[in-house]
């Protein structure tokens, strides 16, 4: 599952990101509330683990304009030092699915984000895609060869190219592209990744003739998508 976790504590954040790794997981973490609501309107969770005392926010707070405002309807494990009876009641009444006293103990937290994927309806996905014969990556070199002829490509837009054949039917963000590519947060306003994607796209010939094309997600990213091969006349720009 692709799993967003707001947790302002970085010890906590780091502890929480290798249990779900481990479990084989994709994460998001975020650091402030308003990074989170942010980021619900551009990626697709399939849960959200939240803390309750935020710099910025109340955790109880975020839940209920998640649930109330942002018709949010994924599953939410709620997270606190508190153990109260009182306090479980309340997160589960603002619309958390189920709540975790720390200190954290990496089994039963794996356990419940699975238990919590599975009464959503969540899946085992499909295996990706292969990639076509027709393109060959060269990790040593790094190059690309499409047809048997090598690419020209800069080390940047090679580690570009990499990330979308690696993840073919996914979508990944702006953000997220820059931030494992350039290394630049994801809330700086570029059109960097746009137009490296741009040359990408042209360089590679991802336009389907070869049986992937690279396909911009309207506000949100990319997509390397598998399709039936089309010959240049057929191919949609």
């Amino acid at each position: 599952m692709h799993i967003g976790v707001l947790e302002d504590d970085l010890d906590q954040q780091a502890f929480i990101e290798q249990c779900l790794l481990t479990a084989e997981h994709q994460v998001s973490l975020f650091s402030r509330s308003s990074e989170l609501r942010r980021a619900t309107q551009q990626s697709s969770f399939d849960l959200l683990i939240i803390d309750w005392r935020l710099p910025d926010s109340d955790g109880m707070d975020v839940i209920a304009h998640l649930r109330q405002h942002e018709s949010w309807r994924g599953p939410i494990l709620f997270v606190t030092a508190s153990q109260g009876e009182d306090d479980v009641v309340k997160a589960l009444e603002q619309g958390a699915d189920d709540f975790l006293a720390k200190p954290l103990r990496p089994s039963e937290l794996i356990a419940r984000v699975s238990a919590l994927g599975r009464r959503s309806g969540y899946a085992t996905p499909r295996p990706a895609p292969a990639c076509p014969n027709t393109f060959s990556l060269h990790t040593e070199e790094h190059y690309i060869s499409v047809a048997g002829n090598a690419i020209d490509l800069t080390e940047r837009e090679y580690r570009l190219a990499a990330l979308f054949f690696s993840k073919i039917g996914e979508l990944i963000t702006r953000a997220h592209l820059l931030e494992l590519v350039w290394g630049i947060k994801g809330d700086v306003s570029t059109r960097t990744v746009d137009t490296h994607v741009s040359r990408l796209r042209r360089k590679l010939e991802l336009d389907g003739r070869h049986g992937l094309r690279l396909r911009s997600v309207y506000q949100s990213g990319y997509r390397m998508e598998a399709c039936q091969i089309t010959t240049p006349k057929e191919t949609v720009k």
